[in-house]
C-alpha cells in the first residue's frame, strides 16, 4: 500500500476553475493510487480563504460527492500565505506526505509523480521548480527573476523559481510547526527547516480561469513582506549608506574651510539645495525601512492567531472551529 498524500489547495474566489480542478486532481490521485504509488486515504483539502463567490458551496458539494474531497472553510480571508499554512498545519497529522499547490492549475499536477518518487526515495521537501517562463509576460518574467536574485543577495535562502509547488513529509511539517512568524514567507521559511531536499522541474501553464490574484500591487507587497521578513540586510545597508554619507560631509567641511581660509567662498543656493534634497530623501527612506521593521516587531509581539479554522470536512466529519 501507498503512503497517505494530501494535496493542499488554498482558495479565493476559484469557482470559475475548481470544477476543473477538483476533476483533474481526482484523475490524477485515481491514478496514482492504481500505480501503487498512494494510499486510497489520500485526500485533495481545499481552503477556502473567505470568498466572496460560491467557492464554499462548491467544496461542501464536492464532500458530499466523494470523501476524497476535503474541505477547510477559515473564520475570515487571512490572505493566501496564512489560508496555505492552515490547511499544512491542518492535515499534517492525517498524511505522510503533503503537496501544496494553487487552484489555476497553472502548477503542473503530473509533477506529483516525480514528486511522491523522490520523496518514497528519501527526500523530506521536493520543490517544483519551473523550467522556463515562456507564459509569462516580459516584464513579469524580468520582475519575477529579479525578485529572486534580490532576495538571495539580501541573504533570503530562496529556491529560484519556486514559487508555493512543494511537497513535504510530515517530519518536514512538523518542523515548520516549530515557526511561529506572524509575517509569513513561506517560500522563505520552508528551506530553513533542512532535511534532504530535492527540486522537480515543470512548465507553467496558462490560468485555466478567473483572474489572477495577484495584480503587480499585490506582487511588490508580497515582496516587500518576503525581504522584511527573512533579512535585516536593508538597515544594514542603510547603516553603510549613513557611513558613506558621514565621510562624504566630512570630505565636504575639510573643502569648506579650506575655500573659507583661501578667500574663495561664493555663496550659491545649488550645492546646499542638492544637499538638503539628498540627505533629507536619505532620511525618510531610511525611517521607512526602520518603520517596516518595527511594525514587523508590533505584529510579532502580539502573538495573534495567523488563522482561524471555521469548519474542517474531512471524510464523514465535519469539525466546527480549531
Amino acid at each position: 500500500m501507498g503512503r497517505i498524500l494530501y494535496v493542499v489547495i488554498p482558495c479565493y474566489n476559484e469557482e470559475e476553475v475548481l470544477p476543473e480542478t477538483v476533476k483533474r486532481l481526482k484523475g490524477k490521485f485515481q491514478a496514482l493510487i492504481r500505480e501503487g504509488l498512494i494510499s486510497e486515504k489520500s485526500r485533495i483539502a481545499l481552503v477556502n480563504d473567505g470568498s466572496k463567490d460560491k467557492t464554499w458551496e462548491l467544496i461542501e458539494g464536492y464532500h458530499r460527492e466523494d470523501s476524497m474531497i476535503c474541505g477547510i472553510n477559515l473564520s475570515r480571508n487571512r490572505g493566501h500565505q496564512n489560508a496555505l499554512l492552515a490547511g499544512l498545519m491542518t492535515v499534517r497529522k492525517h498524511a505522510d506526505a503533503v503537496i501544496s499547490m494553487d487552484a489555476d492549475l497553472q502548477d503542473d499536477i503530473n509533477a506529483i509523480d516525480e514528486m511522491m518518487e523522490k520523496y518514497l526515495d528519501g527526500c523530506d521537501i521536493v520543490y517544483g521548480v519551473r523550467s522556463k517562463r515562456v507564459t509569462d509576460s516580459f516584464f513579469k518574467r524580468v520582475t519575477a527573476e529579479g525578485f529572486y536574485r534580490v532576495m538571495n543577495w539580501l541573504g533570503a535562502n530562496t529556491v529560484f523559481n519556486h514559487a508555493d509547488y512543494r511537497l513535504m513529509s510530515r517530519r518536514a511539517l512538523d518542523g515548520l510547526a516549530e515557526f511561529r512568524e506572524v509575517n509569513l514567507f513561506l517560500r522563505g521559511i520552508v528551506p530553513m527547516i533542512g532535511y534532504r531536499t530535492d527540486t522537480v522541474l515543470y512548465e507553467r501553464s496558462e490560468r485555466f480561469a478567473g483572474e489572477s490574484k495577484y495584480p503587480l500591487k499585490k506582487m511588490l507587497s508580497f515582496a516587500l513582506e518576503g525581504i522584511t521578513s527573512l533579512s535585516v540586510k536593508p538597515i544594514r545597508l542603510i547603516t553603510s549608506l549613513g557611513f558613506l554619507v558621514f565621510l562624504a560631509s566630512m570630505i565636504m567641511f575639510v573643502y569648506i574651510l579650506v575655500r573659507f581660509f583661501t578667500g574663495n567662498t561664493v555663496t550659491g543656493w545649488s550645492s546646499v539645495a542638492a544637499s538638503v534634497w539628498l540627505i533629507g530623501g536619505l532620511t525618510l527612506l531610511a525611517i521607512g525601512i526602520v518603520g517596516e521593521y518595527i511594525g514587523k516587531i508590533y505584529l510579532e509581539v502580539k502573538q495573534r492567531p495567523r488563522f482561524i479554522i471555521d469548519r474542517f470536512l474531512h471524510d464523514d466529519k465535519d469539525e466546527t472551529g480549531s
